[in-house]
This record gives C-alpha cells, sequence and structure tokens, in this order.
C-alpha cells in the first residue's frame, strides 16, 4: 500500500529543503526530474563585429582543445564539439549531477565576406575565441560626398 504514496509524504521535509520544488514534485512520483535529466550540452555564444574584423566567443567550460572542430565554408561558420564526462566512483547512496556533457554543433552566417587565410583561433580558460578578419571587399569604405561649389 505504501507504493501508492509518494516518497514525499514517507520522507520528511528536512530531507527535501535543498532541493528545487519542481523537480522535487517529479522525484516524489518516481518520475525523471524535468530539467536536468536529458539536458543537452548547449554552450553560449557571442559574436561581435568590429570595422576590421568578426570576433567569436563560445563558453567551453571543462573541454579539451583536441575535441574541438571549427570549420569555414564560405561565409559559413560551423563550431562542433564534445565535452566527456568524467568518470568516477562514489560510495555515497546519493550522487548528484548537474553539470551537462555531451556533442553540440552550432552553424553561423557571418554578417560579412572574412579572410579565411587569416582567421584565428584561441582556447583559455574554458573560453574559444574565433577572430575572422574581414576581407577586403566587406571592410566599409567610407565615400566622401561632393557637392557644386557655388561661384559668385
Amino acid at each position: 500500500m505504501t507504493a501508492l504514496i509518494p516518497r514525499l509524504r514517507r520522507h520528511g521535509l528536512a530531507d527535501r529543503l535543498n532541493r528545487d520544488l519542481f523537480d522535487s514534485f517529479f522525484e516524489d512520483f518516481g518520475l525523471p526530474r524535468a530539467l536536468s535529466e536529458g539536458r543537452r550540452f548547449s554552450p553560449a555564444f557571442d559574436v561581435s563585429e568590429t570595422e576590421n574584423e568578426i570576433v567569436v566567443s563560445a563558453e567551453l567550460p571543462g573541454m579539451d582543445q583536441k575535441d574541438i572542430d571549427i570549420r569555414l565554408s564560405n561565409d559559413i561558420l560551423t563550431i562542433q564539439g564534445e565535452k566527456k564526462q568524467e568518470t568516477e566512483e562514489k560510495k555515497e547512496r546519493y550522487h548528484t549531477v548537474e553539470r551537462t556533457y555531451g556533442t553540440f554543433s552550432r552553424t553561423m552566417q557571418l554578417p560579412s565576406d572574412v579572410n579565411a587565410e587569416a582567421v584565428n583561433a584561441t582556447y583559455k580558460d574554458g573560453v574559444l575565441r574565433i577572430t575572422l578578419p574581414k576581407s577586403d571587399t566587406a571592410k566599409a569604405k567610407k565615400i566622401e560626398v561632393k557637392g557644386e561649389s557655388k561661384t559668385s
């Protein structure tokens, strides 16, 4: 008969104080945590542009640079990678994993033509930074406005 009673009622409030209410609702009925299980690794990207270059930055904490693949074809930039899960054995009864792992792939159309030969990518402190210099044809050119001179 106790199998039909949610764990919420079988365990005291002290057992649940540090858990999110929404997630604990699903746990109490033996269902997977709604927001954490099955999450995919999806890094955050920033794309900025100056007069001379486009800069793409991505937060990729805990990744090895050999697991990052960057490709540029015409004005399409593709960044792929895999954040591998660290395996460890624990003897504790309760173990929570909140970090996400897995593969990701992001493809983005660049706002202008770039010089593919001069692209530079660095990875430091979990941040990938790709600098894409604009091609000469993509750089803005200042056009001077000429007017008619008035002669009297």
